[in-house]
């Protein structure tokens, strides 16, 4: 290796620090998390759990949660108090809050008002609200039907079993995951539906579940009959053929340290690929449940040199070509994939990711057409992205919309790294997830 790498500290899980936080606020007792992500979507996260009972102090950088001790409490809660007003559970443009919390605050009693900025408005949130009500919440909305705003009120869940499909989005089923241990009855969650995206995040709660002991089993059904699997054997969630039964169990406080963020790593992964000088990051587990972690493969595939060493991960620079690449499992990576296309040789095809429209934008028309304005051309075909490279628009200053969105500003910036001036219309979008990148990002570009 002829150049000294950049040295990179990737940030904690986004979506690990959501679940993280949610398990500890339900949990009775204190529990200390490390390393925990300081984002504006997770301050949504710890704001909904406040509001709902739980506390959550700072204390030498850890955060200190002490739990619910009768879980999520809304306005109402014990009915003596007719014009008691519901509690604000405001969302911001937080899908990952809006969906889990929304579940989570089910499971408690009370009334919640739920809403959030224009777009959170704007996001389908039918397919969990009609899940919900099959267990016993009511919902007076706002505005459109299946949408927010909404004033949701519960007496916890009283149905025993629900349907749900992970065809927009696997955050329904996580949602309803994390709530179910806090029935007084074992609910059974089964998987429905044509199809289940992003899968790996189910893992993600699924393995947040176990660590704080709530109680849980995994059945597919074979031969006609189910049985039950080891969940971390699972690639998939199988529609008609995966059931999740949740026992009354409650979690356990537990000391919790955060592992490092694939998503927030791609972005410096690919810098590393696309760059003059090697990245190494470091704080990434190689043998992470993170969907994300499929970075790694997916720059592999375009010829990027990539080694796990004991320092970290080492990304050296490469001609990347393009690849065809199923990506409904990791539908966050599409921007920075689309962004590291553009420097390939040949085209690249992203396929399975129509659920990239309901995000924190139309992902999917945001990355074909910012990923044009480096010189590329891009087109959408159904539920696929196809960049074909063409010549970068080297030494010109191109103007990059963020759509409010913090992956597309990320992603993005790599094309700094082909000695484009970009200049972005709201930069501190980054704010969501990673509020330190263009500090870290200041070291890839020198």
């Amino acid at each position: 290796m002829s150049k000294k790498p950049i040295i990179i500290n990737a940030p904690a899980s986004k979506s690990l620090s959501h679940r993280t936080l949610i398990a500890a606020a339900l949990a009775n007792g204190l529990s200390r998390i490390s390393s925990a992500l300081d984002s504006d979507d997770i301050t949504r996260t710890r704001d909904c759990l406040t509001n709902c009972g739980a506390d959550i102090k700072e204390e030498n950088g850890d955060l200190i949660v002490r739990g619910m001790t009768d879980g999520p409490r809304g306005g109402n809660a014990d009915g003596k108090n007719k014009d008691e007003a519901p509690h604000e559970l405001f969302m911001h443009e937080s899908g990952t809050t809006c969906r889990l919390m929304t579940a989570v605050a089910a499971a408690g009693h009370g009334s919640f008002n739920v809403h959030g900025a224009p777009r959170m408005h704007e996001r389908p949130m039918g397919e969990l609200t009609r899940a919900l009500e099959k267990l016993g919440s009511t919902f007076d909305y706002q505005g459109e039907k299946g949408h927010l705003p909404f004033i949701m009120t519960s007496k916890g869940y009283t149905g025993k079993s629900v349907n749900i499909t992970l065809e927009e989005s696997s955050q329904y089923l996580s949602g309803l995951l994390l709530g179910a241990p806090l029935a007084d009855h074992s609910v059974t969650i089964n998987v429905t539906g044509e199809k289940a995206v992003s899968w790996p995040y189910v893992a993600l709660t699924l393995r947040i579940m176990e660590d704080f002991k709530a109680s849980f089993v995994v059945e597919s059904k074979k031969s006609g009959s189910w049985k039950e699997v080891p969940w971390r054997s699972l690639k998939t969630a199988r529609p008609g053929q995966t059931r999740f039964i949740v026992e009354p169990s409650g979690y356990q406080a537990t000391d919790y340290r955060v592992e490092g963020d694939w998503s927030n790593a791609s972005y410096f992964m690919a810098a590393g690929a696309v760059g003059k000088r090697p990245v190494l990051l470091k704080g990434l587990a190689a043998d992470s449940l993170q969907g994300d972690r499929a970075i790694m493969d997916i720059l592999s595939q375009m010829g990027a040199s990539i080694q796990v060493t004991f320092d970290g991960i080492l990304v050296e620079p490469a001609n990347l070509r393009g690849v065809t690449v199923d990506m409904g499992r990791c539908p966050d990576l599409v921007p920075t994939v689309s962004a590291a296309a553009a420097f390939a040789s040949s085209p690249t095809v992203i396929e399975n990711v129509a659920h990239l429209r309901i995000k924190e934008t139309d992902r999917l028309a945001a990355c074909a057409e910012e990923a044009s304005k480096s010189g590329a051309e891009t087109d959408i075909t159904g539920d696929s992205l196809i960049i074909r490279p063409g010549r970068l628009r080297k030494g010109e200053t191109i103007d990059f919309t963020t759509y409010g969105d913090h992956r597309m500003a990320m992603s993005m910036s790599l094309f700094q790294l082909a000695n484009i001036d970009t200049q972005f219309d709201n930069p501190a979008c980054v704010g969501k997830s990673f509020p330190g990148f263009w500090d870290e990002w200041a070291k890839i570009t020198g």
